[in-house]
Order: C-alpha cells, then sequence, then structure tokens
C-alpha cells in the first residue's frame, strides 16, 4: 500500500517535527524533575522550559506579561477554566451555532445547575455571523461573548477583530476558541480586545498532545477550576493569588511543554502568514477538484473566500462514515467523518443527519497529497455519482 496520506490535522498535527521530539527526548534526559518543586539545578532547569514556552507563547500572541498564560492539557481545559471562573447565577452569554461541543456542554452545563442563559446566534451556509445580530442579543446582564475563531466543520473564519471591539463597547468578557487558528492565524489579544483566548498546542503550534493553554487578562480574575499545590505560598490554605501559579495546580506536563516550545519556535521560524498561505492554497486546490464530481456538496465558505484548512463535503446517497473508512481502508487515505463535535454547525448547514467528510492539511501538506485524495475520490465515488 502506498504511504499514508494524512489529512486530519484538525484533529492533531502529524507528522511533529523532529525538533518536537529531540526537545521531548531532552527533557526526559535532562530537566525531568518538577518545576516550582525544589531549588536544585534540574527542578530550575525544568522550570526554564516553562518560562521559554510561557515566552514563546506571548510572542506568539502579543501578550504583555507572559504570566498571563496558564498552561493547560487542551483547549477543551481552557475553555472550561475560562467559562466556569468568569460566569456565575443570573449571567447571559452570546455564542455561536458554530461552536465545539467543548465550549456548548460548559455552557449548558452551567445554564442547568446555575441558571445562567445562552443565545447561540445563528452562522449563514458560509459559516459568517451578522454582525448587526450580534450587536442586537446583547442584554444588561450579558457578561460574555464566546466564539471559535474558525469553524472546525466549515473552516470559516470569524472577524474576531469586530467581534472584541463589539464585546468592549459593550462591557463584555469577550473568550475566543483558537483551537483550529492558533499557529496559522495572526493574533493579538490587544488589539482584537481578547480576554480570553484558549489554544491548544498539538495543532497549529505542532507540539505534542497533552499541552495547551490560557490567556487571561490581566483585568480578569478567575475562579480557578483546579485547586491544590503549585509549588508557591504553600503556607497558605488558599490558592495562590500570583499568576501563573493560581490557575496551574498539580505537576505540569513537563516533557509536552518542552515538545510545545520546539514546535512553538518553528512556527515562529516558517511564519503564520507563510503557513497560512500554503494551507489556502492546497484547500482551494481541493475544493476545485472536489466540485469536479457530481454530487458532492461542499460545507462552509465558496471557494477563493478566506478559510482555515479544513474541508468539509458529503456526498448524496453516501455516508460520511463509509467515505472515510473506504479513503483508510483502501487508499491509506486518514480523513475524518461524523459530527466533528459540532451538532449546531451541521443544523446551520442541514448535515446533521448525515455528518461530513472532513479533509484538513497542515504545512507539511503537499500537493501530491490533494492529487492521492482527488483521485480516490474520483475512482470511489465519480462514475457512481455520475450514473445517478
Amino acid at each position: 500500500m502506498e504511504e499514508l496520506v494524512y489529512l486530519d490535522h484538525a484533529a492533531t498535527s502529524w507528522p511533529k517535527p523532529p525538533e518536537v521530539a529531540t526537545a521531548m527526548m531532552n527533557a526526559l534526559q535532562h530537566s525531568g524533575a518538577n518545576a516550582g518543586r525544589g531549588n536544585h539545578s534540574m527542578a530550575m532547569g525544568a522550570g526554564r522550559v516553562l518560562v521559554r514556552t510561557r515566552g514563546l507563547l506571548a510572542e506568539l500572541f502579543a501578550v504583555a506579561n507572559a504570566q498571563d498564560i496558564a498552561f493547560t492539557h487542551n483547549t477543551t481545559m481552557a475553555l472550561n477554566m475560562g467559562i466556569r471562573g468568569t460566569l456565575q447565577a443570573g449571567d447571559h452569554v452570546i455564542a455561536t451555532m458554530t461552536e465545539h461541543n467543548s465550549v456548548r456542554r460548559p455552557l449548558e452545563y452551567l445554564r442547568r445547575t446555575q441558571g445562567i442563559t445562552v443565545d447561540y446566534l445563528p452562522v449563514n451556509k458560509a459559516g459568517q455571523l451578522d454582525l448587526l445580530e450580534l450587536q442586537n442579543a446583547f442584554r444588561h446582564n450579558t457578561k460574555m461573548v464566546i466564539c471559535s475563531h474558525s469553524s472546525n466543520l466549515l473552516g470559516s473564519i470569524l472577524p474576531i477583530g469586530d467581534i472584541g471591539d463589539i464585546a468592549k463597547s459593550k462591557g463584555a468578557v469577550f473568550m475566543v476558541d483558537a483551537a483550529q487558528s492558533a499557529g496559522s492565524l495572526g493574533i493579538d489579544v490587544v488589539s482584537m480586545n481578547i480576554d480570553l483566548l484558549a489554544f491548544p498546542g498539538h495543532k497549529g503550534l505542532l507540539g505534542p498532545q497533552g499541552t495547551g493553554g490560557l490567556y487571561i487578562s490581566p483585568q480578569l480574575d478567575l475562579e480557578p477550576l483546579m485547586h491544590g499545590g503549585t509549588g508557591s505560598q504553600s503556607e497558605n490554605s488558599e490558592q495562590p493569588s500570583v499568576r501563573p501559579d493560581r490557575y496551574e495546580a498539580g505537576t505540569q506536563n513537563m516533557v509536552g511543554i518542552a515538545g510545545l516550545m520546539a514546535g512553538v519556535q518553528k512556527v515562529k521560524s516558517i511564519g503564520t502568514n507563510v503557513i497560512h498561505e500554503r494551507e489556502c492554497a492546497l484547500t482551494q486546490l481541493l475544493m476545485e477538484g472536489l466540485t469536479e464530481i457530481p454530487g458532492i456538496r461542499l460545507l462552509g465558505p465558496d471557494k477563493g473566500a478566506p478559510r482555515t484548512g479544513i474541508v468539509a463535503f458529503v456526498i448524496a446517497g453516501q455516508e460520511s462514515a463509509e467515505i472515510a473508512h473506504r479513503l483508510d481502508r483502501e487508499y491509506n487515505i486518514a480523513v475524518r467523518a461524523g459530527m466533528h463535535c459540532t451538532p449546531l454547525a451541521h443544523k446551520a448547514v442541514d448535515t446533521l443527519e448525515s455528518g461530513a467528510v472532513r479533509a484538513s492539511v497542515g504545512y507539511d501538506s503537499t500537493e501530491h497529497d490533494i492529487s492521492r485524495m482527488l483521485a480516490a475520490m474520483e475512482e470511489l465515488y465519480g462514475n457512481a455519482a455520475a450514473d445517478k
């Protein structure tokens, strides 16, 4: 069988840069102690890894003080920290129909247990939000506006700078889910008025799984999601007030964060604009080829419109899971099928019953990968779709 074509970067990037594996092995061998839990040289070395990685992330997202970035195990944990640490009984939240379950489920939990109210604003077939509708959705008790920078199903990109301006003018906390944009789209938390930025380490930042983070505006004081040991202010029974310790209870994933540091360094050396341009070119190539196959409906923005490296589609009369299964078993092509943890987005584009096939590219994807995907789809479904 031919070499694997990996088109599931929206789930996690692969393969990781060689530098990531090297950094992780070095951490295991030379700085494997527990950061902040001792003054010996190895513990201090581990602490320096945390400081350097935090600093690189601050540069990438234009964060003034790196201490305002807390490490998490993934975007889901970061979103829970921001949502549950900010909202209280009686608060109103504005979200959108492109939200991942990592946003929707915490909100629905708080709706059920604390009585918050939530409005999920509609998006059009291209995944775009009506900003006038957003402005009109605010209430006297609107505490938070939350949205994904880019839909993990549609690839659409929301104008978070404009949304941030609106949220700020209304006095609401603005939280951004950057699961599909961190590392490939430019993010400036100051100019975009972002108060909370949740991001993964294992996708566009090219690091290992089990890494991520949350930027917390210095104007906010979140209630910590977890309480416990931090290696600081141990004489106090309460969680420390100092950042980032307040939000980082327990032992850090030092090996993973070392790998994340190498991944962020790689991203910065290439440039997010270069990465985005490359991913855009490949997605347009894939879209052009797929539209030549009768019966295929592409989801999200039209060809030529801005999007991230995601192309989702459905074929009339075909099960999305079966399409992905055949691509995997017969052609060694890895894509994802199903609901993608975003039922509201599926509802917005009328694919809630069928699900969709999602192919997603990364910086290391090639035109050959796209050609393989298109050739397989044509062989599998070109004639069958034409016969219908």
